[in-house]
């Protein structure tokens, strides 16, 4: 019987950050606030300058090199299901950020299945937080090599993402939503949570694929196309929001899935007041589609 989750991460953290595989950035953050909506802006601290050589190396795009056949075994948490495996992230930003990566070579633009999700549904089953995915380097991905992501429900992007889905309406599952306070094209789905119950994963990625694939549908795309367009894709706190991308980045600044959670990365401290005079919302919208 495998070791629950948490404690395999943290276990792995420690040695891995003990064995130098592990690379954490360290960062400071300011809050911006725009309309009704708060963002974290993260940047490399000013105190870790060695940093910014990790940043690079984090944001990278080889495509001869592939991190993750096989991942380096110090950062390898072990098997999440049949089909993947979870995966420190070598460069966090983030404490226990977790990859959650197909064990043969998928593309990034290939469709997500039911596996990958039931994958993803294994996570947050057991640890909640906030599960994403960067469809494609014009959505922030920096590897091709298929990799679901994980952040713990403690980060400020799960934070806001709760904050977001809380002023939803209560509908019922299968009927898609549209917040018209966020200036770009997107779909949230509301999930109905499996039982708890040994087959309670299963349930959950089977409620998160079908959730997927009819938000993706309410949006005009088709979940089964390969390659799939660029989006990006958030779940957490019981929803499921779709995005589609037009670009990686306005004005130099990048933007994954986590900015549709309200948090956003520089890699420079000036590049803040080109956020605050963009303003994030614009930010985002200038990356994805007018709503």
């Amino acid at each position: 019987m495998p070791l629950p989750l948490l404690p395999r991460i943290d276990r792995t953290y420690v040695h891995a950050n003990k064995s130098g595989a592990l690379q954490p950035i360290r960062t400071e953050r300011a809050l911006i606030r725009d309309e009704d909506f708060d963002f974290t802006v993260r940047w490399v601290s000013s105190l870790a300058l060695k940093d910014a050589g990790r940043v690079s190396a984090a944001l990278r795009r080889d495509p001869d090199h592939n991190p993750f056949l096989p991942p380096e075994e110090d950062l390898n948490v072990g098997p999440v299901g049949k089909h993947h495996l979870a995966v420190l992230n070598k460069y966090p930003v983030i404490e226990r950020h977790l990859l959650i990566v197909t064990r043969t070579f998928e593309s990034q633009t290939m469709p997500l299945s039911l596996a990958d999700f039931v994958a993803l549904a294994r996570v947050t089953t057991e640890l909640g937080g906030l599960g994403f995915y960067n469809g494609g380097a014009e959505a922030g991905a920096s590897q091709r090599h298929k990799h679901l992501q994980w952040v713990p429900a403690t980060t400020p992007a799960s934070s806001n993402f709760n904050r977001i889905t809380a002023r939803l309406p209560a509908v019922g599952p299968g009927e898609a939503i549209f917040d018209a306070k966020l200036p770009w094209r997107h779909r949230f789905m509301r999930l109905r949570p499996a039982p708890p119950g040994s087959d309670s994963a299963a349930l959950n990625g089977a409620a998160l694929h079908q959730a997927f694939q009819a938000a993706c549908a309410a949006l005009g795309i088709a979940a089964d196309r390969d390659p799939m367009p660029p989006y990006n894709m958030l779940t957490g706190s019981g929803w499921l929001v779709v995005v589609p991308r037009s670009r990686e980045q306005h004005q130099g600044i990048s933007v994954n899935a986590l900015g549709f959670a309200g948090s956003l990365f520089v890699r420079r401290p000036e590049q803040i007041d080109v956020v605050r005079r963009i303003g994030p919302l614009h930010l985002l919208a200038s990356v994805g589609f007018p709503a």
